[in-house]
């Protein structure tokens, strides 16, 4: 849908509202209800404002000190919202809505460079300044549950119900209960420009995953972002409730979110040597600097506390850098053939905001190619047994010291984002060690 079919459907009366939303450090939509002909007249062609904090808040929504984007000092004004008119959808499940994204923008018109939106433009930029395309894909996992979000809320997250009774990997039957709300998401997602591949049961109980048709790093972000937050409305709208927690519990495996990549030009896989039936010199570099760099860059694929929790052995998750075909062992596995040879990332859990992991990977495969790096000889075996590979940051704490420490994120990505998300993590970080959990409870209220 671009802006002139949204027009006639407002005319029409076809659509009445538009939800305005810039995807927030935690790849949250955020943003404000118009009706639609107000959005027409007042919003599509100038913006609209919100207050600045949004970017300096923690998931509830608390104004956090430190930051120099937006702080008390300076009152906590207001950034423009600009429509990406690019980005225009409807919303199936949300009858007579449509949807579209922002860009965060100061008053002068230039883009707030922390914003996760900017961030990635910004990498998008460097890739195509070497007259590269990158192309990506996601691969969200999650848990449905039986009770609704409130219910989930009321008894504090504890005793669910799974939306299966045992493991679901590629099953077809248990699945089969919760059909109607799949079939709903694959059909409704592609109605609003999030074209789902596939469906399926996962590893855990009540585990789902949903693959994307891939795109341009953008537009890919942007429909990660718009499907977390449609599949949790539809699940809703069945009285059921999901989670993308990478690690919801520490008996049960965690959730992912495999990032696959490419580099093309003038039409094919710049990623495959076809004379040599093989990854090519651009795809060595490209991995060689993945490899490098991704422990520093780790924040951008673990951003929470929960997810480092995801990253044990035998779980499914990578806990140690390496790379092999068709190894899901390793950190980085690489799949396909011809035009869909591609890296496939397994360090991101489905908390990861896409439009930052997108960026750090492109940062780092660029930095590969400058450097002419080359990704050494495939890893055969089990890695998460072999101690002489690199092992990943063991906490948030970990990972936001590694960015803090990194050259290459304040070269590519520039010194007030790496301060800006340093900041964010180390806040994160802060307010976990200031909690009371359950588990000291549990270990210390009697015993100690």
């Amino acid at each position: 849908m671009n802006l002139q079919t949204l027009k006639a459907k407002i005319r029409k009366g076809e659509i009445d509202t538009v939800i305005t939303v810039f995807p927030d450090v935690f790849g949250r939509l955020i943003g404000k209800r118009f009706t639609g002909r107000f959005f027409v007249d007042h919003v599509a062609g100038h913006g609209t404002h919100g207050c600045n904090y949004l970017l300096t808040v923690n998931l509830e929504m608390d104004p956090l000190d430190g930051f120099k984007v937006a702080n008390w000092d300076k009152g906590f004004g207001d950034f423009e919202f600009r429509p990406d008119a690019s980005t225009i959808r409807a919303l199936p499940w949300q009858p007579g809505a449509a949807l579209v994204l922002c860009d965060f923008r100061r008053h002068d018109g230039e883009l707030v460079v922390e914003a996760p939106r900017s961030i990635l433009r910004r990498q998008i930029e460097a890739v195509a300044r070497k007259k590269f395309t990158c192309y990506a894909a996601s691969e969200l996992e999650f848990f449905l549950f039986n009770q609704t979000f409130h219910d989930a809320f009321k008894a504090d997250y504890r005793n669910l119900t799974p939306s299966s009774d045992y493991r679901i990997d590629y099953h077809t039957m248990q699945p089969t209960r919760d059909e109607v709300i799949f079939r709903s998401v694959r059909n409704w997602m592609s109605e609003a420009r999030v074209p789902v591949e596939s469906s399926k049961g996962e590893w855990g109980r009540g585990q789902h995953e949903v693959n994307f048709v891939y795109d341009q790093p953008l537009p890919m972000a942007d429909m990660h972002v718009v499907f977390k937050q449609g599949m949790k409305e539809i699940a809703a709208q069945h009285g059921k409730s999901v989670t993308f927690m990478p690690k919801p519990w520490a008996a049960e495996v965690g959730s992912s979110c495999h990032i696959h990549i490419s580099l093309w030009r003038d039409g094919k896989n710049a990623f495959w040597d076809a004379r040599h039936s093989e990854g090519s010199q651009v795809f060595r570099q490209f991995l060689g600097g993945l490899m490098k760099y991704s422990p520093e860059l780790c924040y951008f694929f673990a951003p929470t506390i929960n997810s480092y929790k995801r990253y044990q052995s035998a779980s499914w998750a990578p806990t140690r850098m390496a790379w092999s075909h068709d190894n899901r062992t390793v950190g980085f596995r690489v799949v396909g053939h011809g035009n869909s040879f591609r890296i496939e990332n397994r360090m991101p859990g489905a908390d990861a905001n896409p439009y930052l992991a997108f960026a750090a990977m492109m940062a780092a495969g660029l930095a590969g190619i400058d450097e002419q790096l080359d990704c050494g000889k495939e890893y055969r075996g089990n890695a998460y047994v072999d101690p002489k590979l690199k092992s990943l940051p063991k906490s948030l704490r970990d990972a936001a010291d590694l960015l803090d420490a990194s050259k290459l994120a304040r070269r590519s990505l520039g010194e007030a984002v790496v301060d800006f998300y340093v900041h964010t993590a180390r806040l994160e970080a802060q307010a976990f060690n200031d909690a009371v959990t359950d588990w000291e409870r549990s270990r210390y209220f009697e015993r100690i």
